[in-house]
């Protein structure tokens, strides 16, 4: 496995790269905006292809490297499902995984320091965010933070891992790279504590300062998503009632790029044709199925919240599939407007 820790030096951040192999998919968690180049430069190093990035939650202290990486690569962008974000490619929940080539991460629901916070495990490792942090833990003093929940995600999720499972946090402010679950339950003066309520106590005696760019850093990372508007400008996007009109036409072929674990979960568009995003650039070679599609049928993609869709709508364009569109906001907005106007029914 290829693994990768690099340290933000501003805000104490780390961003963790990890990939199978050489020559695989890899993803990133946790990338912050100004070292957008150096990830990339290392993608290259590596010979490595980045398909997801990760934010644990929505930071306070640096603006994310989501999206830039998801404009200069093309990947999927992940987050939880309680985030504040306006758009992410796809949206996680406890139980679930993010799978990648020969690597999956299960995924942990641990709010607290935010109402969006998650963990990620990988084997011997688990990915805390700002949720536990080497000898202390996240503040929980905004963002919806709730010191008895994180209480609950520490000692009842995160403390119940094997004692030897690696902890690689999202920050550390004095040179500390990486511990353990046994060190911290043993070491961490945070978590020497009896009750919920001595905890919740010590907690909110913290009186730590607002971080310096919190002003910048959360308004910008609300607005991570790519912007559907310019597709839709380009006569490129049909609304969820447009798309149920074409339902049953011979001459339109409606494409789901979501994963299975997706498709299982949330349910599809009747009649759609399953292309995962991750296979799209396959999928676009002659011969490839959607080639093979677009020859004799319009194509109309939709993802989870139409940003995958918007991306794979101009790379079909560009690839001269010329009548392809995108479901604008994605299954979401089907969802939605199906509520009230049920046509599949």
């Amino acid at each position: 496995m290829i693994f990768r820790q690099l340290f933000e030096s501003v805000s104490s951040t780390y961003s963790y790269i990890l990939a199978s192999r050489k020559g695989g998919e890899a993803l990133i968690i946790d990338p912050v905006l100004e070292k957008v180049d150096r990830y990339l430069q290392l993608f290259e190093e590596l010979d490595v292809k980045l398909v997801k990035a990760i934010d644990t939650h929505l930071h306070a202290d640096h603006v994310t490297g989501l999206g830039a990486l998801r404009d200069r690569t093309l990947c999927v962008t992940v987050m939880g499902e309680q985030t504040k974000a306006d758009v992410v490619s796809m949206r996680v929940s406890d139980g679930d995984t993010v799978d990648i080539e020969g690597l999956q991460l299960g995924v942990i629901y641990t709010p607290g320091h935010t109402d969006d916070s998650y963990s990620f495990t990988l084997h011997d490792r688990v990915f805390t965010g700002d949720t536990l942090l080497i000898r202390g833990t996240g503040r929980t003093d905004f963002q919806n933070g709730d010191a008895r929940a994180q209480y609950e995600s520490i000692f009842n999720r995160l403390l119940k891992l094997p004692d030897d499972t690696l902890v690689y946090p999202a920050h550390d402010y004095k040179g500390e790279t990486v511990s353990t679950i046994a060190e911290e339950r043993a070491f961490n003066p945070r978590l020497q504590v009896k009750t919920v309520d001595e905890y919740v106590d010590l907690m909110s005696k913290l009186d730590l300062p607002d971080p310096k760019m919190m002003d910048i850093a959360v308004p910008a990372n609300v607005r991570v998503g790519l912007s559907q508007d310019e597709v839709a400008k380009r006569g490129w996007a049909l609304k969820a009632p447009e798309l149920a009109s074409q339902l049953n036409r011979t001459d339109v072929a409606i494409v789901d790029l979501r994963e299975d674990r997706e498709r299982s979960k949330y349910g599809e568009i009747p009649g759609s044709v399953h292309v995962s995003y991750n296979s799209f650039t396959n999928a676009l070679k002659p011969g490839g199925v959607l080639r093979k599609l677009g020859s004799t049928k319009s194509l109309v993609f939709y993802c989870a919240f139409g940003e995958r869709s918007a991306m794979a709508v101009q790379r079909a364009r560009e690839a001269g599939l010329a009548s392809a569109r995108h479901l604008e906001g994605g299954f979401s907005e089907w969802q939605k407007a199906e509520d009230h106007a049920p046509w599949t029914k």
